[in-house]
């Protein structure tokens, strides 16, 4: 295995890493609840409660997943090893772990929040994945 190729795997590791982190934080918050029910949040919650911010977190991350892993299980699979796409898929796990840890402290309405940004750069870092996979096609 190349250094490029054991970067990509550690890359994509420490992603789902963070998801299976993420599904625990949410659980066990809203487990911790009186009365609580599984598969349902209290409508009533907003960005003030953990418990909101907790789940928000879980879910824009697998709202985010499927064209992440998508992109990188395609290149894994037709074998494609390039540096700057290893580079991008760092890029896209700290950003998504950036964006957990400001959605977990800071409790705001405001749009753009800080994390925005980084929703931002990981989605552009996935862009550009996308890009050198279509490139890779083309030439």
């Amino acid at each position: 295995m190349t250094d490029i190729a054991f970067s990509a795997y550690l890359a994509f590791y420490v992603y789902l890493l963070m998801l299976l982190l993420q599904w625990g934080i949410a659980t066990i918050s809203k487990a911790k609840q009186a009365n609580a029910v599984p598969g349902k949040i209290d409508e009533s919650l907003s960005h003030s409660s953990f418990i909101f911010r907790a789940h928000r977190t879980f879910h824009n991350t697998l709202e985010n997943s499927a064209l992440f892993v998508g992109t990188v299980l395609f290149a894994f699979t037709i074998n494609y090893q390039s540096a700057l796409f290893a580079i991008c898929i760092w890029v896209y796990v700290s950003a998504r772990l950036v964006h957990m840890a400001l959605y977990y402290v800071i409790a705001t309405e405001k749009n753009p929040s800080p994390r925005t940004y980084f929703f931002l750069i990981g989605l552009i870092a996935n862009i550009v994945m996308l890009g050198l996979l279509g490139m890779r096609f083309i030439y």
